[in-house]
């Protein structure tokens, strides 16, 4: 054996490289702080920018924006039910399992009842696979944990500076108007305007957050209205702080108002 031991194996640290579907970021899973307790969130994959009308009306065939007609701003005036329905027809498209289901009517939304998407109240007929591969809407913690950096925080106040003008389309700086993603500065991660430019709707039900630790949380388990983050174009930058959330019932549509799309990640 010529000497050798088990104690004399030799160690190896070996780094692994991540690739990221087209137009995504890796975000490594980790632990933050969230108001009284920590949440622990597993890797996953979010847009590197917000979800353009260009990208949306690709999909679903029109472009609902206010201020349409500029296909490199991101989308807006879709409601909860519609990026619900845009994440589920993206991953047929691509070959991908869909993560949303609506009541017992499956995963294809050509399947799914007249008007499904025009009551409040049918929010809660929609489930998430959690372990489909498809694309789908961050939680709020995921998406508050790839706001600040994840792993590699620097503890801004803003997603990627204490200085909002930095990385931010905002009230003081935006024209009132939208502006094409991607033309502020990233966060640590390399994800352009989660502050800023268009709210961005998250899966979850409004709530509390809870005070004991928590593991990949998906909100609450029933409510009348559906989270959003990040702040926009038409807020103050008290408003576009990454702490802050704001709710609406599935059905809104604003004007300041898009989302991002995510996906899990090994």
């Amino acid at each position: 054996m010529n000497g050798w031991t088990p104690s004399s194996r030799a160690s190896a640290t070996y780094a692994i490289n991540i690739t990221p579907p087209d137009q995504m970021v890796y975000v490594s899973g980790g632990t933050f702080h969230n108001g009284t307790s920590n949440v622990t969130v597993s890797s996953f994959y979010i847009g590197k920018y917000e979800l353009t009308q260009a990208e949306y009306a690709a999909v679903m065939g029109t472009n609902p924006s206010f201020l349409a007609g500029n296909p490199n701003h991101p989308v807006e005036q879709v409601s909860w039910f519609n990026a619900i329905e845009y994440c589920n027809r993206r991953s047929i498209m691509e070959g991908l399992t869909p993560c949303y289901s609506y009541d017992t009517y499956g995963s294809n939304p050509d399947s799914w009842p007249s008007g499904w998407n025009s009551n409040d109240e049918n929010h809660t007929n929609i489930s998430c696979d959690w372990t489909a591969n498809g694309y789908r809407l961050p939680t709020e913690m995921e998406w508050m944990f790839a706001a600040k950096g994840g792993n590699q925080s620097q503890g801004y106040t803003y997603s990627g500076s204490n200085n909002i003008g930095d990385v931010a389309w905002y009230s003081g700086n935006s024209g009132s108007t939208t502006h094409a993603v991607g033309t502020k500065a990233p966060n640590e991660l390399g994800i352009y305007d989660m502050t800023g430019n268009v709210w961005e709707w998250c899966w979850d039900i409004d709530g509390y957050y809870p005070d004991d630790a928590q593991t990949d949380p998906h909100g609450a388990s029933s409510g009348s209205f559906r989270m959003s983050r990040g702040g926009s174009w038409s807020d103050y930058a008290y408003v576009c702080v990454i702490s802050d959330r704001s709710m609406n019932e599935a059905t809104d549509e604003y004007v300041n108002l898009g989302f991002r799309v995510c996906r899990n990640a090994p």
